[in-house]
């Protein structure tokens, strides 16, 4: 897959589950995932890094074009 199969999206952590996955509220800028509750994981190098994410940070966050359920969070803001 190239970068363009993916969609960059801002929101909130709402949950922490278990094997580092959480519950993420997208963020009103996006039209179509606007107000939307995605289950995301960590990118490797942010647990690689040992960069912690709790409920309330803000995260940039990688949807598919092809499953808009699922993200990945890449940068904590």
């Amino acid at each position: 897959m190239t970068n363009t199969d993916f969609v960059v999206l801002e929101g909130e952590i709402v949950e922490n589950l278990p094997n580092t996955q959480f519950r993420v509220r997208v963020d009103s800028t996006a039209a179509v995932l606007a107000g939307n509750i995605l289950l995301c994981y960590l990118k490797g190098r942010m647990r690689k890094h040992y960069i912690k994410v709790m409920p309330g940070d803000r995260v940039r966050i990688e949807v598919s074009k092809y499953d808009t359920q699922r993200g990945r969070i890449i940068f904590r803001l």
